[in-house]
């Protein structure tokens, strides 16, 4: 039953810590035309709600905001011009931002089934990393069978995504980077042939290991921190694509007489902007790894916390690089 007002996870203001992150009670939003109204039963948590709790340029439309952009849970209101969705139907949204709450208003366009056989939890992570990570690979990488691939941050709930969609495209040679030692082994458990440290000699590492022909794709979270390295473990005529700004600092220009002289590409990936511009493709995507995890080719793993109370703990986890998992906040399940 639909009520009047529900709790919410809110952030009042610019923080690097909890401190500025509680429960609060909300009123309950409702639908216009074209969205749906959600019942949430699993959110998931991801690094953008670190980087919109700190405050980072373009995150935050306005003080105090609710984070969360993947949702699962349970269509109960649809305005006017819904025509594919049904009350009661399970469905899976991406809503990049208010998604941490009990209900939250999503677009028809990003609002997509959930197939019988898939636990709503694991469907909660679709919407943003592994709908991300089929886009980075399909569409704004366009890897092809043979291609050796470069992922940064590959421990990570994306790199790890990335890693078990590519396994679909025969022939490729998946590098992983980390941030540390200690991820060394959950990079080589998620799929990646090759592990290397983020450090001052990952250009030679990664270029003695593969003989000195470079990659043909790399996929950089990092913003523009690492890009001189990218480029210089690239093979001619491969491509860069970065997606995030992990760090929060200001992009650098891009060197394009580097790019000249390596007859190299750089290209940028936002889901959000997609989301926003091409709607139809980032659904698409969605219902392709739902298809999936239907089918028994993907398997998302995912811990569940129960409560939004605890949705700022594991939030601070990414924060502070110490998630191990993909958290997934359990609502109104």
């Amino acid at each position: 039953m639909i009520t009047s007002t529900m709790r919410a996870l809110t952030f009042s203001g610019p923080s690097t810590d909890i401190s500025r992150t509680g429960v609060t009670v909300l009123p309950t939003p409702l639908p216009g035309p074209g969205e749906v109204l959600i019942r949430i039963t699993h959110a998931g948590i991801n690094f953008k709600d670190v980087m919109m709790r700190r405050g980072d340029p373009g995150y935050v439309p306005v003080w105090p905001v609710i984070p969360g952009l993947e949702v699962a849970g349970v269509v109960e209101r649809f305005g006017d011009g819904v025509d594919d969705l049904e009350v009661g139907m399970r469905v899976a949204a991406l809503t990049n931002i208010g998604g941490l709450a009990e209900y939250v208003v999503a677009s028809q366009a990003l609002t997509a089934r959930i197939p019988d056989g898939v636990p709503s939890a694991v469907a909660a992570v679709v919407p943003g990393v592994w709908t991300t990570a089929w886009l980075l690979l399909h569409e704004a990488a366009r890897v092809r069978a043979g291609d050796t691939v470069l992922v940064h941050s590959a421990a990570g709930a994306v790199g790890a995504a990335i890693a078990a969609i590519a396994a679909a495209i025969p022939d490729t040679t998946l590098v992983g980077v980390v941030g540390a030692a200690s991820r060394i082994e959950d990079a080589r458990r998620a799929g990646y042939q090759h592990v290397f440290v983020r450090d001052g000699h990952l250009v030679d590492a990664v270029l003695t290991r593969l003989g000195g022909s470079g990659v043909d794709v790399v996929l950089d979270p990092q913003g523009t921190a690492w890009l001189d390295a990218d480029l210089r473990v690239l093979a001619p005529t491969g491509r860069v694509v970065l997606f995030g700004n992990a760090s929060g600092a200001p992009l650098d220009p891009l060197p394009t007489g580097e790019l000249y002289a390596g007859n190299a590409s750089v290209g940028g990936f936002s889901i959000g902007a997609l989301s926003a511009t091409a709607p139809t493709r980032v659904k698409r995507a969605m219902e392709a790894v739902l298809s999936g995890i239907a089918e028994g080719s993907l398997a998302p793993e995912v811990t569940v916390a129960q409560g939004l109370d605890q949705a700022a703990a594991r939030q601070q986890q990414l924060a502070d690089g110490s998630a191990k998992t993909k958290h997934v906040i359990s609502i109104n399940a």
